[in-house]
């Protein structure tokens, strides 16, 4: 493997090229990232060093949304939450499904941000 380096005074660093994609960065690509910096970062600089993070990050997030979505509907439907209770009391609906949404992102976000 034949790399090249660049002289910074008496260390010799060597010329890596990190191809960044830049994407906007959701909820939980941001909480992943945070958590990785603070408290793996040997993980971290893996990752960053392999040009994945941004890759990385975005199947996160997208693993994220999916879980959630597929997390609250499951949980609606067992507690009987349905178009006809959001037509008879909007607001018992809108009350129950973000108390769903709270206990499901919470789990999300300790199984596959936080781990």
């Amino acid at each position: 493997m034949d790399i090249q380096y660049t002289c910074c005074e008496d260390y010799l660093i060597p010329d890596f090229a990190i191809n960044v994609k830049i994407e906007s960065i959701g909820k939980y690509r941001r909480m992943r990232l945070h958590f990785l910096e603070e408290h793996r970062p040997d993980l971290y600089q893996q990752i960053v060093l392999s040009g994945q993070l941004h890759t990385y990050l975005a199947e996160i997030d997208r693993v994220c949304h999916k879980r959630l979505e597929h997390m609250i509907r499951d949980m609606a439907e067992t507690e009987g939450i349905d178009e006809g209770l959001k037509a008879a009391n909007q607001l018992g609906w809108i009350s129950r499904m973000n108390s769903i949404k709270g206990h499901t992102e919470e789990a999300i976000i300790a199984e596959l941000i936080f781990a």
